[in-house]
């Protein structure tokens, strides 16, 4: 136990890229047992072993446990690692609330096993919950199919209400694997430790408020058995930064670091000047602002190194977008007559285009499909694309994502907790950095920035999109060492530029 325990924890550390569906999971599962021939109360000792190899490493002082098992396999992985647990000297306070005489197959075997050690099951503890250290969620997993009600709701809501630190076994007691909907209520995990393979449930819907921070043990399955499944979704990692931001020239110059026009600024100057200076801190070798007059000396007061214009005619316009390697449009541009002006030339021209804020809202009113562009709605935005409410985005956020991306063509970066790029056909990013705290004014200013820069640099777009959006992240983590509340836009900044340099750590 001891040596997969300490692999376990090693391998914990860097979570796997791909992303499946909760039946590929099982799949997958039943492929070790069946043609591999790993038993399935190996894998289910293997899973409890490391579950509570994280259980001592995340919480050292922890004695006192309280295992909460359900039905199913879920409810077995939880009585192993109540037994493991009394073995290694803890006291441990095993909860049954699903008769344990139903149990069958492995799960059976996981409690003959804990009564023969000398463990025995009780009821759901109520108060007794102030007297644990821990509690273990070993309730329903990947197994719901119907929403949580009764008595295991009951259990649920007072674990959430306790404030005890929690354990999820492999997902969050209530929470889908695949959608990541609350199905009636859910278990709100401090850690949750999955096996096999990452369900896409941990990272869609409400996983952001149930899953706390994320662990990976893949039980000793070869990798064989995942690739025989295609994925749903892949988290963006450091590979992709690497392959985003090659090394550069000793020679180049700026010209060949790319030459950014971002187009807005006529309602809020300051949305376009984070954008501009977002897109110098990504790496941009040149960055051009095209606004009204009234805006130019705002800018430029800010951050003398964005070349600020002054526009005044389509023609003038089509001047600078002649010279642009790539044009973001929307922060801060507002839905006057000039800037829908402004809107119809640069959608009519054929350079790479990132859309954001106001100009979101103005290819709603006249939608049109283009396959070089990148879009980058938060959910209202996206509502508005697809002629439905915020809240229908945010129930199906990846085929939301899809939808514009069929609708309008190009890329769709659909901005929010997790969030998602997408294209038509290809498989999704998802993005699991980020915090709350950047849920502020300006952000999406810097994100398109961000991402106009490496489209600059002749980066593809699909690869610019999701690089974008996990150096905006990661920026946004970085900022938030020193608080989430008070975090602004222009903190972000900051911390870009340690970022677009390696290592890609």
């Amino acid at each position: 136990m001891e040596w997969l325990a300490a692999s376990i924890i090693t391998r914990m550390e860097s979570l796997p890229a791909l992303v499946y569906s909760a039946a590929q999971v099982r799949a997958m599962d039943r492929h070790a047992i069946d043609v591999i021939g790993i038993p399935g109360h190996t894998l289910m000792q293997r899973a409890a072993e490391a579950a509570l190899a994280l259980l001592r490493q995340q919480w050292p002082d922890a004695n006192r446990i309280t295992v909460l098992c359900g039905s199913g396999n879920n409810g077995g992985d939880g009585y192993v690692l109540a037994r493991l647990a009394r073995d290694a000297g803890l006291s441990v306070n095993a909860c049954a609330l699903v008769d344990p005489l139903q149990l069958a197959g492995d799960a059976a075997h996981a409690y003959a096993d804990f009564t023969a050690a000398g463990g025995r099951d009780t009821g759901f503890p109520g108060t007794g919950l102030a007297v644990t250290d821990i509690v273990v969620d070993a309730l329903l997993g990947t197994g719901i199919d119907r929403p949580v009600e009764g008595a295991m709701r009951e259990c649920v809501e007072a674990v959430n209400a306790s404030g005890v630190p929690v354990l999820s076994l492999d997902l969050p007691s209530g929470l889908d694997a695949d959608s990541g909907l609350i199905r009636g209520s859910a278990i709100s995990a401090t850690r949750t430790i999955t096996f096999v393979a990452l369900k896409a449930g941990l990272f869609l819907g409400d996983a952001w408020d149930c899953v706390g921070e994320l662990s990976f043990a893949g039980l000793g399955i070869p990798e064989a058995a995942r690739e025989a499944h295609a994925p749903v979704i892949r988290r963006m990692d450091s590979c992709l930064l690497e392959a985003a931001l090659p090394p550069r020239r000793r020679s180049g110059h700026k010209g060949d670091h790319g030459r950014v026009l971002i187009v807005g600024g006529l309602a809020m100057p300051g949305a376009v000047r984070l954008a501009g200076e977002a897109a110098l801190r990504a790496g941009a070798g040149l960055v051009t602002v095209a606004t009204d007059a009234q805006s130019v000396a705002s800018i430029i007061a800010g951050r003398p190194e964005l070349i600020c214009h002054a526009v005044k005619s389509a023609a003038e316009l089509e001047k600078l977008l002649d010279a642009a390697d790539a044009v973001a449009i929307g922060p801060g541009l507002g839905q006057s007559r000039s800037a829908r002006d402004f809107f119809g030339t640069v959608t009519g021209c054929g350079k790479a285009i990132v859309l954001d804020a106001d100009a979101l809202t103005l290819l709603a009113e006249k939608p049109r499909h283009r396959d070089d562009w990148i879009l980058t709605p938060h959910p209202g935005e996206a509502a508005r694309l697809l002629g439905t409410d915020a809240a229908a985005i945010q129930r199906d956020r990846l085929g939301s994502a899809r939808a514009i991306a069929a609708r309008y063509g190009g890329v769709c970066v659909l901005k929010g907790a997790g969030t998602l790029v997408a294209l038509e056909e290809l498989l999704p990013w998802v993005c699991d950095c980020g915090n709350p705290g950047m849920a502020t004014a300006g952000a999406g200013d810097v994100l398109t920035g961000i991402i106009a820069a490496l489209v600059a640099a002749r980066c593809e777009l699909e690869r610019a999109a999701a690089a974008g959006v996990l150096l905006h992240a990661r920026a946004g983590d970085r900022a938030a060492l020193s608080g989430e509340r008070g975090l602004v836009a222009g903190d972000l900044i900051a911390e870009l530029r340690a970022l677009v340099n390696p290592p890609w750590n």
